[in-house]
């Protein structure tokens, strides 16, 4: 597996797994609804966000990480990230070497911490990652997210320095 920038020539292959991923509603506070456009803005927004993808031996996307500074102003030294996993893929360890990758860059950048604002909490798989990987759990959201069929559950905020 290889992780690289992402440019705009791999948006064909984000875009079919992204949609899924957040029209299931499981996962992502974004509207289930969400138009190409409007996902493509925000997933590739410009500097000074930036995009990877990971990308099997034969170039295909296997998933993909967005970085950006969380804040504006006197709070851009901590980093957000989001991260979407093709489910062809999932299983493959895509996730966890997207997750190192991320950090690794965050650090390179400068930034000292990295947060995530909105870990769902019926998301068992992306929490024990994000645990695994240094995350603590600082803040929890009571009943912020409206899961399709679990109702109204937690969200998370985790952090990790750098």
């Amino acid at each position: 597996m290889l992780i690289r920038e992402a440019t705009a020539a791999d948006w064909p292959e984000i875009w079919p797994f992204l949609r899924r991923i957040v029209a299931a509603g499981e996962t992502y506070t974004w509207p289930r609804d969400v138009d190409e456009a409007t996902a493509r803005r925000l997933w590739l927004p410009g500097p000074p966000a930036r995009a990877v993808v990971a990308v099997d031996d034969a170039g295909t996307v296997l998933g993909t990480a967005k970085l950006a500074p969380n804040q504006l102003g006197p709070g851009d030294h901590v980093a957000n990230a989001s991260f979407m996993v093709s489910p062809a893929a999932a299983g493959r360890g895509v996730g966890r070497a997207l997750g190192a990758h991320v950090l690794d860059l965050a650090r390179a950048e400068g930034y000292r911490a990295m947060q995530f604002n909105a870990v769902v909490a019926s998301n068992e798989r992306a929490v024990a990652l994000w645990r695994s990987l240094g995350f603590a759990v600082v803040g929890r959201i009571p009943e912020g997210f409206r899961h399709p069929s679990r109702g109204y559950v937690d969200l998370l905020v985790m952090h990790r320095r750098l």
